[in-house]
C-alpha cells in the first residue's frame, strides 16, 4: 500500500508560474497540490482550511509579502514546511526569510526540480533553513571587511548612485547594456539587496559610497 502523498499549497500571482509549479510536483508521485492562492490573505486562509505539508509562496505578493505569509503560517504551525521563491535572491531577502521562519529560500529561476527538493527538505526539516546560497551569505555577512567590489563594479555603484539607468551606464562606460545589467547583478548580490535604492543604502553602510 502506497503512503499518502505529500500535500502543497501554492502562493503565487501569476497563473502561469503556478501552473509550471503544480505541473512540477504533479511529475512526482509522493507530491500532491491541493490549493493554490494569488495573495497572503488568500494564501493564510487555505493554509488553515487544508494544512497542507508544505506551503510554496513567492515573495512579491499583491497584498504583502510571501515573508508576512510566512511569520502568519509559521506563528501557528512549527511543523509546516515552507519554501520561499524569489526572483532575486539577495542576501537580505534571504536572511528576511531565515528570520521568518522558513524552511528554504529558492531563486525562480532555478530547474523546477530544485523547487520540489527544497519542498523535500521542509517536509523533514520545517525548522532546518536551506539555501544555496547560505553559505556565501553568511560569509559576507561575517567578514569584517564587507563586500569587495572590483574597480568596474565601483565604477557601476556610483554611475547607479547618480541615477544613471542601464543604458546610460553602459555608454558612459562603452560597454553592451547586457554588461552593464551583469555588473549591476553582481554589485546587488554582493551588496545583499534586491534593487538600486537598498544597493545604494547599503553601499553607504560599508563604506563604499558618500551619503554626501
Amino acid at each position: 500500500m502506497n503512503a499518502p502523498a505529500h500535500t502543497v499549497v501554492l502562493v503565487d500571482d501569476h497563473d502561469l508560474i503556478r501552473q509550471g509549479l503544480a505541473r512540477a510536483f504533479e511529475r512526482h508521485p509522493d507530491f500532491c497540490v491541493v490549493g493554490e492562492a494569488a495573495s497572503v490573505a488568500a494564501g493564510i486562509d487555505l493554509v488553515a482550511q487544508l494544512a497542507p505539508a508544505v506551503v510554496v509562496t513567492d515573495v512579491r505578493l499583491p497584498d504583502g509579502t510571501g515573508l508576512d505569509l510566512v511569520r502568519a503560517v509559521r506563528k501557528g504551525n512549527s511543523s509546516i514546511g515552507i519554501v520561499v521563491l524569489t526572483m532575486y535572491a539577495g542576501d537580505e531577502q534571504l536572511f528576511e526569510a531565515l528570520d521568518a521562519g522558513a524552511s528554504a529560500f529558492v531563486a525562480k529561476d532555478v530547474p523546477s526540480d530544485d523547487v520540489v527538493a527544497a519542498a523535500r527538505h521542509a517536509i523533514v526539516s520545517p525548522r532546518s533553513f536551506t539555501a544555496a546560497s547560505l553559505a556565501d551569505a553568511m560569509r559576507r555577512r561575517m567578514s569584517p571587511s564587507g563586500p569587495q567590489l572590483s574597480p568596474r563594479e565601483s565604477e557601476v555603484l556610483k554611475l547607479l548612485a547618480e541615477g544613471l539607468g542601464v543604458a546610460a551606464i553602459a555608454r558612459q562606460l562603452f560597454v553592451s547594456e547586457s554588461t552593464a545589467k551583469t555588473h549591476i547583478s553582481k554589485i546587488y548580490e554582493k551588496l545583499g539587496a534586491a534593487n538600486r535604492a537598498q544597493a545604494i543604502m547599503n553601499a553607504i553602510r560599508a563604506g563604499l559610497l558618500s551619503d554626501k
